[in-house]
């Protein structure tokens, strides 16, 4: 698994995307060009460890160990703090981040680890992916030539997009890559089982979106965003994305790219009225 350069695009205020399991900085491909095209963001997108491109982790990794990564990325560029934004375990991983400080804005888009240490909400998700074993098994096995088989788009889709043509055919490739090179997938699934996930919801302080998708069948709504709504604090804005999947950067793009600069935009102008 070869370490590959984040996406690093444009300049102005620090942005960090966050990719969710088993995918990649490659699910931000058309989301950073967008934002770094407004001249008003330094966006990057790493692929955190255990995932294609990314280094290779402990043996058992946890959403600490990603977040240290990423702020050892972020120190890198001399950013103390950032908006941080992310999808899924990308999501998790930014409520870590904002835990330590390191967040300007919080965006999670369908973000991972709305649970408690016993809630059974934790082992439906564990679960839903240990299902996916015989798939991880056949991309690994085949590799690109997983793409070609008649069928491989109707099991990628339900867990990244509302229907199969809202996939795109020359997105697959990427995706099957991915899934074919995340030793994460059963690092994290591991420790996942031994470990609570979100605590201390209601103590963020940076300006917080919750983006949940309505079609989500990885982590559905409400059952899967009832603990976000439950603990975040007052004033949390929640989104709902009507007709998209678990991972929309895919799908619609332009509506994700509008949704994170709405949020964003209007906290940065807030602060350059009030600083």
């Amino acid at each position: 698994m070869a370490l590959r350069d984040p996406i690093h695009l444009g300049s102005g205020e620090p942005m960090l995307l966050l990719h969710p399991f088993m995918l990649s900085q490659n699910v931000w491909k058309y989301v950073a060009p967008q934002i770094a095209d407004t001249g008003r963001y330094e966006v990057l997108a790493p692929t955190m460890p255990g995932h294609n491109g990314g280094i290779k982790g402990q043996l058992f990794l946890d959403t600490a160990e990603l977040a240290d990564d990423m702020e050892r990325r972020m120190d890198e560029l001399g950013w103390t703090t950032a908006h941080i934004v992310g999808n899924s375990l990308g999501g998790w991983v930014a409520f870590e981040l904002e835990r330590r400080g390191r967040a300007r804005t919080l965006t999670g888009i369908a973000p991972a680890g709305g649970w408690h240490a016993w809630t059974p909400a934790k082992f439906e998700i564990v679960f839903k992916f240990i299902c996916g074993f015989p798939v991880w098994l056949v991309t690994k096995a085949l590799g690109q030539r997983a793409v070609k088989l008649p069928f491989a788009k109707l099991l990628a889709y339900p867990a990244i997009s509302a229907h199969p043509d809202a996939l795109n055919d020359a997105d697959l490739p990427g995706i099957v890559d991915d899934f074919a090179h995340c030793p994460a997938y059963y690092q994290l699934l591991v420790k996942s089982l031994l470990l609570p996930g979100l605590s201390e919801l209601a103590d963020a302080q940076a300006p917080t979106h919750l983006v949940i998708c309505e079609k989500d069948r990885v982590l559905p709504h409400p059952r899967f965003t009832r603990h976000f709504t439950s603990h975040l604090p007052e004033g949390t804005r929640i989104t709902h994305l009507d007709g998209v999947g678990h991972i929309p950067m895919f799908e619609a793009p332009e509506l994700v790219t509008k949704v994170i600069l709405d949020f964003v935009d209007e906290h940065v102008e807030h602060k350059r009225a009030t600083g």
